[in-house]
């Protein structure tokens, strides 16, 4: 069996996963949101000491399969260096504990194989991310393969909802509140640009869509004057505004993929507004969608020790001394490779 850590962002879970039959024998996740919430986002040094409360407390739940264990999983990139940290602190001393190797998993590899928890994979792959710190559209070749063909030049999906939802005094996480809302309103009611639309270029910008938003808002006097109908309907508009913007520059890129297979993971794919939009869009061109059951699509660590069934087949090893986190700037560059 693998056990897995992830603690990339705000998420500490742990997972136990057998090796022969790929069955997720063991996963638990315990979410900050309540204690982040009034801040209207994530504060790292927060997020850091409750994972290293929270971490210990699952792994005591773990500890029946310690002496079946073939291997330790942990995501080392990207996300919050100081979270990060956490979780390979904890990899490395069971690493060494129990004399099992160690492997590294890239945190958006995991989302991709979130797709495949208790499943075979399926490739070649053409796979759009959209998650609180990347948007990007990936063709998935294999294991060792996996090319970036698109990618977000400023804001990815979910930054922008939640930086949106703020802005209209909604709280914190932005998606769900946002999609919630946007049931309410009338995505006609504010005209909202939509990023890039005569531009050539095949890539994702949020920046500009999401300092219009901030305009309105002035517009109507704040958030605090805004009516709950007024919400909703800008809600309605700034989703409508991101699916626009999506469906768009995938189009260019369907239109240039022969892969039939196509999927959307990540956080902020358990938006059901886009999924539909998606279905929509696959039938058009002649694609199948894949989309990662929901209670998989956020941070956890199921998807990270699916990833690690395969980089344990491979041998995809790590020595304990040398794993360490990924720079900032590398991160940003969104390098999966």
């Amino acid at each position: 069996m693998i056990l897995s850590i992830e603690s990339s962002c705000d998420d500490s879970s742990i997972a136990i996963t057998e090796i022969a039959t790929k069955k997720l024998l063991y996963h638990k996740k315990i979410s900050q949101e309540a204690e982040h919430s009034c801040y209207g986002g994530v504060v790292p040094e927060l997020a850091s000491r409750l994972h290293a409360v929270a971490l210990p407390e699952i792994l005591k739940e773990t500890k029946p399969w310690f002496d079946k264990l073939k291997a330790v999983s942990v995501t080392n990139q990207p996300g919050l260096g100081v979270t990060l940290l956490e979780g390979i602190a904890m990899a490395k001393t069971l690493a060494a504990f129990q004399e099992i190797p160690l492997i590294p998993v890239h945190h958006l590899k995991g989302h991709i194989y979130s797709l495949f928890i208790e499943k075979e994979t399926l490739f070649p792959l053409l796979v759009l991310l959209i998650s609180g710190g990347h948007t990007q559209v990936i063709r998935v070749e294999s294991f060792e393969t996996m090319e970036i063909l698109a990618t977000s030049m400023d804001d990815s999906v979910g930054e922008s909802f939640d930086k949106c939802a703020k802005m209209m005094g909604l709280g914190y996480p932005g998606g769900p509140l946002i999609e919630r809302l946007a049931l309410q309103g009338d995505e006609n009611r504010f005209d909202l640009p939509v990023p890039l639309r005569n531009s050539p270029l095949i890539a994702f910008s949020l920046s500009g869509l999401k300092n219009a938003v901030r305009l309105v808002v002035e517009r109507l006097g704040g958030y605090s004057e805004m009516t709950e109908q007024d919400k909703a309907d800008l809600a309605a508009s700034f989703q409508k505004a991101v699916k626009l913007h999506l469906l768009q520059k995938s189009k260019k890129i369907f239109a240039k993929e022969p892969i039939k297979d196509f999927a959307i993971v990540g956080g902020a794919s358990a938006n059901r507004y886009i999924r539909t939009a998606y279905e929509k869009l696959c039938a058009e061109f002649g694609k199948t969608m894949h989309v990662a059951p929901l209670e998989y699509c956020s941070d956890n660590a199921a998807m990270i020790g699916r990833y690690a069934l395969d980089a344990y087949e491979k041998q995809a090893f790590i020595d304990p001394h040398e794993i360490d986190i990924i720079s900032t700037k590398k991160q940003q560059a969104g390098m999966l490779l």
